[in-house]
């Protein structure tokens, strides 16, 4: 906690939440090894062994899906799933133990810092780590020829906003919440059904019309789309700019209720 209450010249004339994002790759800096594996090992044979795998057998039986061999129409799905789980492990039993067991955030109001930047910088520090983690993970679909557009250049902040689309609402759950039992409810009725469901493995039209629209709800599927569109340079603006709005109004609804959660948590 002592670069969390900092108050050399280094750090005077920084806005507050920098101390937290400070902390965060400091701490990042000593674990980051046990992080390499899901962040880029993990998608990279799954995209092998789906795409390059499964997708041979796809691709046998139905040929392309969407003009799209099997391994390229998901590797930008893949990205998306990626983006969202690295938020997800971050963000739920990591900031309980911060409040309730190993009580970090409660020594870290104890300096300048408020709950609000305790919130901002951990949401700011997946935003600049997922940018590095999705940056590299394009150019490997890239090299997989599963890039198609030069607007994949976009693909790293896609996945930054990703990760703030659903880090910022994870925050103010975790921030609430008492037991870590809820997180396994989570997994069970939220998580694992996006990853199923959001138009990952196959397009929207192959689901019957009566649950497309379901479909269609999940916040993941909404950074799929975005991927996907900005990895074939497809998709029309009206299309890119709602799923963009979705995931900027989950960001924003997320950032206000968690730093109103983690105030009343350690201050009221």
């Amino acid at each position: 906690m002592t670069l969390l209450a900092t108050k050399g010249t280094s750090t005077r004339f920084r806005p507050t939440w920098w101390r937290a994002v400070l902390y965060e790759a400091e701490f990042y800096s000593k674990t980051w090894r046990a992080s390499v594996i899901s962040s880029f090992l993990f998608p990279i044979l799954y995209l092998s062994a789906m795409g390059l795998g499964v997708g041979h057998l796809v691709s046998a039986h139905t040929g392309l899906i969407e003009g799209h061999t099997y391994s390229h129409f998901i590797a930008p799905g893949l990205l998306a799933i990626t983006a969202m789980q690295l938020s997800v492990g971050e963000c739920m039993w990591p900031v309980l133990a911060s409040i309730k067991w190993v009580r970090t955030y409660h020594a870290a109001v104890a300096t300048p810092l408020e709950p609000d930047d305790l919130v901002d910088g951990k949401v700011l520090w997946l935003a600049g780590r997922l940018f590095v983690t999705t940056a590299v993970y394009a150019v490997i679909i890239t090299c997989f020829g599963a890039t198609t557009s030069w607007t994949a250049l976009f693909l790293p902040f896609i996945g930054a906003l990703i990760a703030v689309a659903f880090a910022a609402p994870l925050m103010a759950f975790s921030s609430r919440v008492e037991s870590d039992v809820t997180f396994t409810m989570l997994f069970r009725f939220a998580i694992v059904p996006m990853l199923l469901f959001s138009a990952t493995f196959y397009p929207v039209s192959q689901y019957p019309v009566g649950i497309r629209w379901m479909v269609q709800l999940m916040p993941l599927y909404h950074g799929v789309a975005l991927c996907r569109a900005a990895a074939f340079g497809s998709g029309s603006l009206l299309a890119i700019a709602t799923h963009a709005a979705v995931l900027i109004v989950m960001t924003v609804v997320g950032l206000f209720f968690g730093r109103r959660n983690l105030r009343r948590r350690l201050v009221d």
